[in-house]
């Protein structure tokens, strides 16, 4: 069982940059898969990137060489670097994990229907 809480949620203007963070509990954090997802206002929840356990990484066509995942598998943290934000980043933000199943590809984890621990999400709101 793993438990995640969201933090790093706020009001920025466009341009500017955020970080989230999320804090994991629970034992064997190391061998989980973590990622982001975001849900905006009437809109699916849909997936901003992801992290395997080996450190692989893979993220949406949307956040490319904007935003950035990382883990800290000490401090049971996964973090989201949010930079050059716009206003259609606007959304809350989940934190997401599961046992990372090293035959799957790294596609396997971009579905939110492969995660079955959740946050309770952070809101990020982007003016123009």
């Amino acid at each position: 069982q793993v438990q995640l809480v969201e933090s790093g949620g706020g009001l920025v203007q466009a341009g500017g940059s955020l970080r989230l963070s999320c804090a994991a509990s629970g034992r064997s954090f190391s061998t989980y898969a973590v990622a982001w997802f975001r849900q905006a206002p009437g809109k699916e929840r849909e997936f901003v990137a992801a992290m395997r356990i080996y450190g692989n990484t893979t993220s949406a066509d949307s956040v490319k060489g904007r935003f950035t995942i990382s883990r800290d598998n000490v401090k049971n943290t996964v973090s989201l670097q949010m930079n050059s934000l716009k206003p259609e980043d606007t959304a809350v933000y989940y934190c997401a994990a599961d046992a990372d199943r090293v035959l799957r590809g790294t596609d396997y984890y971009t579905l939110r229907g492969n995660y079955n621990y959740w946050g309770q999400g952070t809101q990020v709101t982007v003016s123009s």
